[in-house]
């Protein structure tokens, strides 16, 4: 059931429309998916998630595992059941989640976050690195990690890993990969890129041997980190084996934006341009923009509802410009929690035409129940900030 067909290309960029079709409906591209991390959009109905623009979600597999588990999921109709989406989903391995977690003692150290530095590199030498630390273990056979939530030792297999996106009946999966991060050497690069080629194959043999008639699209995920010759090789082994569509895996996770933007234009001159491309993680309108032009076709990431829940709407003073091919939008961030909102009778956006800003509630309404933690506060940014993030892309595609 799945198909993917470009309408249209831009004469100027990369840039091109198209559509995928999966066994539950076809969505659009450029495509946003919101992440339902744990079968959820963070507190919004799928009505809500609907009404925002949004045509395929994303789960995790590493938390729907954990719990319920796949198995109670499966026994209660599957995940489109379960969470009452009736559009596309499209789980992620887990693995990101698997090595994140596990190594949070590394990644929590406030000077590791950013832009290379000596104390980063400091860090990098005394502090445990994501292969070595303590929650986790990473073996040809898979990954051996401990629940972040009661600490139980569980072990991920690139076929176990498939068999429980097959029980959650997800539209299009993920193989188990090794996702490095920025701060790792060359060396631990390297092996995750085997790894990664490794269980990809093992993962497209196992789905093969599955007899469901509507079975899921498997993509493969390239890493390399920030090394071309590394994502060029991993690519085209991966090309050999001939995936449905084909996810750049391992980016915004340390490195500036300047090396994330090299690697998705190298990917651009490799990758079959017949093909679905997923950035994996990346949603700042900039990087959308900027990424759609270099050939990207789905993304995902958690900004838009993370924001919302620390009070942090998007805004635009301009319509979306086309000039040169060059999309120029004027994208700010208020934060609404600040004092300077107190008595601002303004919506978030007047031109914006989501539910709160129809509805015109006013920035101190919104500044009222963010202080007092009220959960409709951290709805209306929500819905208002999806449905900006899914504007963009529709902008976009009407662009050319």
């Amino acid at each position: 059931m799945f198909k993917f067909k470009i309408i249209k290309k831009s004469g100027q960029s990369s840039l091109r429309v198209g559509e995928i079709e999966t066994s539950h409906g076809k969505f659009k591209t450029p495509a946003f998916m919101p992440c339902g991390t744990v079968g959820v959009v963070k507190t919004l109905t799928p009505e809500e998630v609907r009404a925002a623009g949004t045509e395929i979600v994303l789960a995790n597999t590493y938390h729907l595992y954990l719990r319920p588990g796949e198995k109670i999921i499966q026994k209660l109709g599957g995940l489109h059941q379960f969470m009452k989406w009736d559009g596309p989903i499209l789980t992620d391995s887990g693995g990101f989640q698997v090595f994140s977690l596990g190594s949070a003692r590394h990644m929590t150290h406030k000077h590791v976050v950013g832009r290379p530095s000596p104390a980063a590199a400091a860090c990098r030498s005394n502090c445990l690195a994501p292969a070595e630390a303590p929650l986790v273990k990473i073996t040809e056979d898979g990954v051996e990690f401990r629940s972040h939530i009661d600490g139980s030792r569980h072990f991920f297999t690139p076929e176990k890993v498939i068999e429980i996106q097959y029980a959650l009946g997800s539209d299009i999966i993920m193989p188990l990969d090794y996702c490095a991060t920025y701060y790792c050497s060359r060396r631990e690069v390297e092996r995750a890129v085997d790894y990664t080629l490794k269980w990809a194959a093992i993962s497209k043999e196992k789905l093969n041997r599955l007899n469901r008639k509507d079975k899921p699209t498997l993509f493969g995920i390239v890493q390399g980190g920030v090394f071309k010759d590394l994502r060029e090789y991993c690519a085209k082994e991966l090309m050999k084996m001939d995936f449905a569509g084909y996810a750049i895996g391992g980016l915004a996770v340390g490195e500036s934006k300047k090396e994330m933007y090299d690697i998705v234009r190298h990917m651009n001159e490799i990758l079959p341009s017949n093909k679905p491309r997923y950035l994996m993680g990346v949603g700042e309108p900039e990087d959308l923009i900027k990424a759609v032009q270099l050939g990207i076709d789905m993304f995902d990431c958690v900004l838009p509802t993370r924001l919302a829940r620390h009070g942090v709407a998007f805004t635009k003073n301009s319509k979306l410009k086309t000039q040169n091919s060059k999309l120029q939008p004027k994208t700010q961030k208020l934060n609404l929690i600040k004092s300077i909102f107190k008595s601002d009778p303004k919506p978030l956006d007047k031109n914006c035409g989501c539910y709160t800003c129809q509805k015109r509630f006013s920035r101190a309404y919104l500044h009222h129940l963010l202080k007092e933690g009220e959960i409709l506060g951290h709805r209306l940014l929500t819905i208002h900030n999806l449905y900006f993030i899914e504007s963009l892309l529709k902008d976009i595609r009407k662009s050319i």
